[in-house]
């Protein structure tokens, strides 16, 4: 937490990945500026390099104004990137570059603009798997992967589910609904569940 060097956050879906991220961003030196966050597998292709550097007016159809992108709103603190793995190739080469140079220009803009980012990006994928199948640049996987953290599935540390059941609980009443308890029994069964969607299913069962 204590650098901005790249992290790159490994784990199934439901794991908390943007929790640790945050958990990054928020202990370090840039705790104070904004942490951005942006989908890749959310946004259509043909946006996201706009959503990511920004267009200037007139760069496309439908282009009114000049836009900022997620890297200039995140200037000082930090991006993640959550689903890397879904980014068209595209996109990666133009944030390859961003990384290597520290700098970006604008979709249709001209003059470069500093990148003080830190950049941490998390995905579900196998990435080297997709690097194999020539869907992700394997250069760009180097430059995240400076810091890697992999998630654990919650099948693979059950021992977690009896604290992570009382803090869903008193957050469930926190929130206004009744209070519960939940046997020790039912707890046994919970560690006996496969959990497929990880913490994000407990939560949602507790709640």
């Amino acid at each position: 937490a204590c650098t901005s060097a790249n992290v790159l956050i490994l784990g199934e879906s439901g794991t908390g990945k943007e929790l640790v991220a945050k958990a990054i961003h928020f202990n370090g030196p840039r705790k104070d500026e904004k942490f951005v966050t942006i989908n890749c597998g959310a946004i259509p292709e043909n946006l996201i390099e706009s959503e990511l550097f920004g267009h200037e007016k007139g760069s496309f159809t439908g282009a009114v104004s000049r836009s900022i992108g997620r890297f200039e709103q995140a200037n000082g603190g930090t991006l993640f990137l959550d689903e890397i793995g879904d980014m068209p190739m595209e996109a990666q080469t133009r944030l390859l570059r961003v990384l290597q140079e520290g700098e970006y220009t604008s979709v249709g803009g001209r003059s470069p603009i500093r990148a003080d980012t830190r950049v941490i990006a998390a995905t579900h994928h196998d990435l080297k798997r997709l690097i194999r199948r020539g869907l992700f640049r394997e250069d760009l996987f180097f430059r995240l992967n400076v810091v890697p953290i992999r998630l654990p599935a919650l099948r693979n540390r059950v021992e977690d589910i009896p604290e992570l059941v009382r803090h869903f609980l008193a957050r469930a009443a926190s929130n206004g609904l009744p209070w519960k308890i939940i046997e020790p029994e039912a707890i046994e069964l919970f560690k006996g569940h496969g959990w497929p969607g990880n913490v994000r299913e407990l939560e949602n069962l507790v709640q």
